[in-house]
């Protein structure tokens, strides 16, 4: 058994190494689409089995790699004679175990920032702020993990890159002068990306919106999707997705943020009682409130604020209420249902556009104007 590990030794620890690292980039995948093809009270049972069935698989792989790569300091016959034998060897020696240990160190590295980074930020940014939800602030640690976890990416790459050149004996500085002369002749170019890049660090600095906010930036509304330095994907409600430079935003409006509003206008005609129509609009605002149902999405009672408008067919009367985030929609919706039954139920008309025409007698007249 031996002498088929010595003899293979090289190929064990390539196949060793590139497993392993296959095992840490798609453990947290495989986790996911197992743990969601369970029903969901056994779902954190099985997904703590998982993890423990990733860590000994990975540590079986890992005391392979120790044994293989033993067997390849102890070798003097080489890898496999299909493969040039001596050469191929001492290369893989030299530089084949130092690729594999950079290689390996990248995948650890993510897999620490993956690990590590999330709970760290939840922890510091979740933190009760005056004025601020516990739910805003999760979106906002929501959205400023998603920017860290991108940029841990780019850096983690950018670094495993430079040490595989320099192991391969690569000049890195051509590269970089390389690297700053194209960055040069395409400077005027990249004017627009630094702009988008500086813009989005002020919207993550000052919290203007998270991802799961519904906003209007640029002449376009929607749900935010993903934020990051460079733009802002947003869902309307036709499910168009809008992608907006963040340079292009001059002024973004957030429709979620710490609460929102019920802002509605009621139109009755004008034989309506007022006092009567109040009255009932502000007993279904109040039945509203305390329903079960809906009590919980309502931080102040939908009542009426005045009568806003004397339209040319009715009365508009104005309610407002304060709702939590995202609420108001629905909160509406549930308010003009309610209002709807109500008024049949009250024998309250609510107006429909109408003219009335007069031949030859003005109103309250019974003879022909004379001229």
């Amino acid at each position: 058994m031996w002498d088929w590990i010595e003899a293979n030794s090289v190929w064990l620890f390539i196949g060793s190494s590139f497993l392993l690292i296959t095992l840490l980039a798609i453990r947290n995948r495989v986790q996911d689409i197992i743990v969601k093809a369970v029903p969901e009270e056994r779902q954190k049972d099985m997904g703590r089995k998982i993890v423990v069935a990733f860590w000994a698989i990975e540590g079986m792989v890992l005391v392979l790699i120790v044994i293989a790569g033993v067997a390849m300091v102890l070798s003097t016959e080489g890898t496999a004679a299909m493969i040039t034998t001596e050469m191929l060897q001492g290369w893989l020696l030299t530089h084949g175990i130092r690729i594999l240990i950079i290689l390996l160190m990248g995948g650890v590295l993510w897999y620490a920032w993956k690990k590590f980074l999330p709970p760290m930020i939840q922890r510091v940014m979740v933190r009760p702020v005056r004025g601020e939800s516990r739910e805003g602030m999760k979106k906002r640690a929501d959205t400023i993990q998603g920017v860290f976890m991108g940029l841990g990416k780019i850096l983690i790459i950018l670094l495993i890159s430079f040490m595989l050149l320099s192991e391969l004996d690569i000049a890195i500085g051509p590269i970089l002068a390389g690297f700053g002369i194209a960055g040069i002749a395409v400077g005027f170019g990249a004017q627009y990306l630094i702009r988008d890049l500086i813009a989005g660090i002020f919207i993550l600095m000052e919290n203007q919106y998270r991802v799961g906010d519904v906003v209007r930036v640029a002449d376009t509304a929607g749900l935010v999707e993903e934020v990051n330095l460079r733009k802002t994907v947003l869902r309307d409600l036709d499910g168009i997705v809008h992608y907006i430079p963040n340079g292009e935003i001059k002024v973004a409006s957030n429709f979620t943020r710490h609460f929102s509003r019920v802002n509605l206008n009621v139109s009755v005609s004008y034989g309506t009682d007022l006092d009567h129509a109040i009255s009932v609009i502000n007993r279904v605002g109040k039945e509203l409130a305390e329903d079960e149902n809906w009590k919980w999405r309502i931080k102040t009672v939908p009542q009426v604020l005045r009568v806003d408008n004397l339209s040319d067919s009715g009365i508009d009367i104005k309610i407002l209420g304060d709702v939590k985030p995202i609420e108001q929609w629905n909160v509406m919706g549930e308010l003009r249902l309610r209002l709807m039954k109500a008024f049949d139920a009250e024998g309250i008309e609510i107006p429909w556009p109408h003219t009335k025409v007069y031949f030859g007698n003005p109103p309250g007249t019974s003879e022909p104007q004379k001229h």
